[in-house]
């Protein structure tokens, strides 16, 4: 037996009920998971600040002779430390260093330290490749890890965010017989750890996403999902 549904008059206004108040232990729960969302990324981020800087403070103080203690710079003896000063410290030493060892003495001097590393085997083969690696990643003209891609991963069908760390990949490329890119695939929550695979170019879409917005969305599981650019995604061909 089949029911007739109700006819619904157009020009009928509709009556919509108010919704019910809430009782007071729900608004009490809400402001309380208000507070937390609200108190929660500003007290890590303090959180995390606080611990680098005292770890870097505690790592570059380690290193300074007895009696030349940045503490000893300011006008009155504080019984207290100051938090911040070794970082102030490694970036004065950092500049002074690159401002030494960019002009022509300073070459020199580096060139002769890197001919006797060349002379040790196992030192020179870690030095090398370090360098190789910290030259690519901090190059004004390189494109590696400044682009962010889809790429079918771990199998046909599936998608996950890679960054592309390499056009160039010498002999693997000429013993494939194919045109392949060089990404390295995050793991998540935690991206410092991840693979390093070569796909072919036709198979991995190149986002307009930032490199900022990419680590955000993997580092949150796909929860915070950037903004989509005006501009179009281009692909990786």
């Amino acid at each position: 037996m089949s029911t007739t549904p109700p006819i619904i008059d157009p020009e009928k206004p509709t009556i919509i009920l108010p919704l019910p108040r809430p009782s007071a232990w729900t608004r009490l729960r809400n402001w309380f998971l208000a507070g937390i969302i609200i108190t929660a990324p500003i007290g890590l981020t303090i959180y995390l600040v606080v611990i680098t800087i005292e770890a870097i403070d505690r790592n570059v103080k380690s290193l300074i002779p007895l009696g030349l203690e940045p503490e000893r710079l300011l006008p009155a003896n504080l019984p207290f430390s100051v938090p911040g000063l070794g970082v102030i410290g490694a970036v004065i030493l950092l500049t002074l260093i690159g401002f030494v060892f960019t002009n022509f003495l300073g070459r020199s001097l580096l060139h002769f330290s890197e001919s006797l590393v060349a002379r040790m085997p196992v030192i020179r083969g870690l030095y090398g490749a370090l360098k190789q690696i910290i030259e690519t990643v901090f190059s004004q003209s390189g494109q590696s890890f400044r682009q962010v891609a889809l790429v079918p991963w771990p199998a046909k069908g599936s998608w996950t965010i890679a960054f592309v760390t390499g056009e160039q990949t010498g002999e693997v490329g000429t013993r494939l017989g194919r045109d392949i890119v060089a990404c390295y695939v995050p793991t998540t929550p935690n991206p410092t750890g991840g693979y390093m695979v070569y796909f072919p170019r036709e198979e991995i879409q190149v986002l307009s996403m930032s490199v900022d917005q990419a680590m955000k969305l993997i580092i949150s599981c796909g929860v915070i999902v950037p903004p989509e650019r005006i501009d179009p995604p281009s692909s990786g061909k």
